[in-house]
């Protein structure tokens, strides 16, 4: 098999790869067979310099591979006709700004197996970026603290050249006595706890979190069970909170009232409540000042997330009493960062991770004709055809002029 690894061609240019020259050497030494193809390109976090330098070939011409491997979507002209993609395609919600693309990769009899849908048998993803999204989410929260407070300035995480430069950043900072929520207990909040590693927070319990004082910083985890109650009084289910969200009730401001830091990054679905409402926030119990949104879900499960916010502009600042934005950092509002594309900050250490997982995971079945079945339950369409799972997008797919 030949595997391409095409250039990003979305605006703005991703710097992710699927995988690093070393990677790409170990492929070809691991699956002996299997060829890589590298396009040029200027923006990679990875020079073309260090791709040739691991023996890998590189070609502008990709149109004989058997398989091309991204991270955002393909433009539309760039997509060639009767390939195998794999990539971020952001089609499974309907998503209305990319229903050209899917009906393009329909009428182009493209096989498309969207990394977003690697799942296990059970319908565990396998496979992702969130891991550094919370890394630099959780940094970017105190970054954000730093600067409301005028207690230390931090290095962008984009100017630092890898997760280590970033984590000795934290290293020379002093951090008050505050006390920061981590919510969430997938990939993403096990990449805030790392970051609160990083500088030597402690982690306590809830019960500790609400009910004790502290000399030093510390944080806490929160799951679904921590600030939910169900509507009738029952014990909490999660069984019954995944399946009717809508039937519970959020508690979380009782947590809000002795928080000064959010760090945001658990799941939330549209039926569930919301952490808390925009009149809660202008209650003078309110203590959080910066809420660091990683799942940036727009007008979602917090209120104060009204827009993304970008890796050059990382914050804005919410006022709770209008419910209006304002400059950053500024007494009486909330400062708010809300970035959707957070592993851009550490490109090469997420490439390599995402890389990492690929390899162990995903390429074994995407080279012994998908005996798993893997390839096949991530596949989003192939011939023409919608495939699978995935027939639910049919009145998206046969739009094309939205």
């Amino acid at each position: 098999m030949k595997i391409g690894i095409i250039r990003e061609g979305k605006m703005p240019h991703d710097h992710r790869v699927p995988f690093s020259p070393e990677q790409c050497r170990q492929i070809l030494e691991l699956f002996p067979g299997t060829s890589v193809i590298i396009q040029p390109s200027p923006w990679r976090c990875f020079r073309d310099e260090e791709y040739l330098a691991q023996g890998v070939n590189m070609s502008e011409d990709v149109t004989d591979c058997d398989v091309l491997m991204g991270i955002k979507e393909v433009p539309l002209e760039q997509l060639i006709e009767g390939r195998r993609y794999c990539f971020f395609s952001h089609t499974i919600k309907k998503q209305p700004h990319n229903q050209k693309l899917m009906h393009a990769l329909m009428q182009k009899h493209i096989a498309m197996t969207d990394y977003e849908c690697l799942v296990d048998p059970e319908g565990n993803r396998i496979i992702g970026f969130g891991r550094y999204a919370g890394i630099v989410g959780a940094y970017n929260g105190i970054m954000g603290y730093g600067e409301m407070y005028k207690l230390f300035k931090l290095k962008p995480a984009h100017l630092s050249h890898d997760k280590k430069e970033l984590f000795e950043g934290l290293a020379h900072i002093g951090i008050p006595n505050i006390k920061i929520i981590i919510t969430g207990g997938g990939r993403v909040a096990h990449g805030a706890e790392e970051t609160m590693g990083a500088m030597n927070i402690r982690k306590v319990t809830p019960y500790e979190f609400l009910n004790y004082s502290f000399r030093e910083p510390v944080y806490v985890q929160l799951h679904s069970h921590d600030y939910h109650e169900s509507l009738d009084g029952k014990p909490f289910s999660k069984f019954d909170f995944y399946n009717h969200p809508e039937q519970f009730r959020s508690t979380f401001l009782k947590y809000a009232g002795v928080c000064d830091v959010l760090i945001h990054c658990a799941y939330w679905d549209m039926r569930a409540p919301v952490l808390f409402t925009s009149k809660e926030m202008s209650d003078p119990m309110f203590h959080i000042s910066v809420i660091a949104d990683v799942t940036c879900d727009i007008n979602g499960s917090i209120p104060s997330t009204t827009r993304s916010t970008t890796i050059n502009d990382k914050f804005y600042g919410y006022n709770p009493i209008t419910g209006k934005e304002e400059e950053p950092f500024k007494q009486g509002t909330i400062t708010v960062m809300s970035i959707d594309n957070l592993p851009c900050e550490l490109p090469r250490d997420a490439s390599e991770g995402f890389g990492k997982n690929l390899i162990e995971r995903v390429l074994p079945s995407l080279l012994d004709g998908d005996q798993s079945g893997l390839i096949d339950r991530a596949t989003i369409c192939k011939d023409g055809k919608l495939n699978g799972r995935f027939e639910y997008l049919k009145d998206y797919a046969d739009k094309s002029d939205q």
